[in-house]
């Protein structure tokens, strides 16, 4: 990215900042043909400074040495991965504990004031559904009587 400095002659064309003297930059963006337009996340591998053939073949070894470590790394994981976690009940419930009260730490919790209010909307509410399941049921009782009869 390049900084230019606006045209001398942006006052003619009626620029605000060209009037008062001050003068304004633009961001002026360049961008290669092969570049993608967003960064992908992925580290390119840079060869060395010198391009002969004794720098590719060493490369080229150093890479297989790194492949066959990191194919080696793999065996291991997947090897762990296949046992699956431990079988000890007292482990399990330990590590689960340990990621509840984790999870507990996470958790704004409520000030006093907070939970009254909270409190006295849940038996507002309450005591409303109440009253309409005791007026459904009421009504429909008087319904069915008027319906059939005594």
């Amino acid at each position: 990215m390049t900084d230019e400095l606006d045209r001398p002659d942006a006052a003619a064309d009626g620029d605000s900042d060209a009037e008062s003297g001050s003068s304004s930059r633009t961001a002026v963006v360049s961008r290669q043909v092969g570049d993608p337009l967003r960064p992908t996340g992925k580290r390119s591998r840079r060869r060395g400074a010198g391009d002969g053939a004794d720098d590719v073949e060493s490369t080229a070894t150093e890479l297989d040495a790194e492949d066959a470590a990191a194919a080696e790394k793999a065996k291991k994981k997947a090897k762990k991965k296949a046992e699956g976690p431990s079988r000890n009940p007292f482990v399990f419930v330990l590590n689960f504990l340990k990621q509840v009260v984790g999870e507990l730490r996470k958790v704004i919790w409520p000030n006093r004031k907070q939970m009254v209010t909270y409190t006295a909307v849940v038996l507002a509410f309450l005591v409303f559904m109440v009253a309409l399941v005791a007026g459904a049921d009421y009504g429909w009782a008087r319904l069915v009587l008027l319906v059939f009869g005594e």
